[in-house]
């Protein structure tokens, strides 16, 4: 069961299995089982806590000698350079690849690149997909609309969007938005991608740092148990279904004045790692109706991969005998 691809060689792992780079979450504990696993952990920026991911890069050399990327959520990164944010904290440990996000992918791309960086964009549209390519990124993040966290207020799903992108680009692809498997990693493939992100499935791993009740909320989540939010708006955002975010989903209309959606984040910690999900917002995909328990990072990548093999080899035996 040996992977092959674009995206194996120029991220230099195993598995062509990405952790998304989720605010606060995705920190050295968790990045460092999934590299040690065999797939590629990231380190988040999105928190805007700065120092503190300087250290969590300079903590990851000491958890894994597997590689691993840093994400740049460019809305979020207060730093008026971050070019040399970049420089001083991330290719000086040795990271070679980045993903951008949250911003013109052309601002920074060639300035990233000059440092040696590989650099993908994450993309929720065709049109976003295009801007990309033509600021001259290394490859995409092609993110479906049912994936949790920030979004296009027009999402287009990745059954969608996926082989739209891939009919257009010819980079390599990471599929991102409702991967929790070797099956839904199998249909990515299907559709264009050369490897998947996983995002929630990865926030209720064992090794990640929230809080046991926002495990729980995932394990308990139906098909339906996700809101999405500020649609008229921006951000947009997919998040599990709890009090706040059930009242948040009828007042986030074009009429409502009240505070932005941003300002629920406030008391994000003590939800993150307090364990009450009514303090703020838990930003959570559709994939959370499929996920019935807390595994391992290990497990969950050696699961994927035995069944991601199992399918495309059941497929071909059935339909190209």
């Amino acid at each position: 069961m040996k992977f092959e691809n674009r995206i194996t060689k120029m991220l230099g792992v195993q598995y062509p299995i990405v952790q998304a780079p989720m605010g606060w979450i995705a920190r050295a504990q968790l990045a460092s089982a999934v590299s040690n696993a065999g797939g590629l952990g990231i380190i988040e920026t999105s928190s805007g806590e700065l120092d503190a991911v300087r250290e969590e890069i300079k903590k990851m050399k000491q958890l894994t000698s597997k590689p691993f990327g840093v994400n740049i959520a460019l809305a979020f990164v207060r730093d008026p350079n971050i070019v040399k944010f970049v420089d001083d904290a991330v290719v000086s440990q040795g990271v070679t690849f980045v993903t951008t996000s949250a911003g013109d992918p052309g601002k920074y791309c060639k300035e990233l690149q000059a440092l040696g960086l590989k650099v993908f964009h994450v993309v929720p549209t065709l049109k976003t997909a295009l801007k990309a390519i033509e600021a001259g990124v290394d490859g995409l993040v092609v993110e479906g609309g049912e994936g949790g966290g920030f979004k296009n207020p027009q999402p287009v799903m990745t059954m969608v969007l996926l082989p739209l992108v891939r009919e257009k680009v010819n980079v390599p692809i990471i599929a991102a938005g409702g991967i929790t498997c070797g099956r839904t990693m199998a249909a990515a493939f299907a559709l264009g991608a050369e490897g998947v992100q996983m995002g929630t499935r990865m926030v209720s791993a064992a090794e990640s740092p929230v809080h046991q009740n926002w495990k729980n909320a995932i394990i308990a989540a139906e098909d339906t148990s996700t809101v999405f939010l500020n649609q008229f708006s921006r951000p947009a955002l997919r998040a599990l279904r709890t009090e706040k975010t059930t009242r948040l989903e009828r007042e986030l209309v074009p009429t409502y004045q009240g505070p932005p959606v941003m300002a629920e984040f406030g008391r994000a910690k003590d939800l993150y790692f307090g364990g009450d999900m009514e303090a703020s917002i838990a930003l959570s995909g559709q994939v959370a109706g499929r996920i019935d328990s807390v595994k391992p990072v290990k497990q969950i990548i050696d699961e994927t991969v035995h069944e991601f093999f199992e399918t495309i080899g059941g497929l071909g035996r059935q339909y190209a005998s």
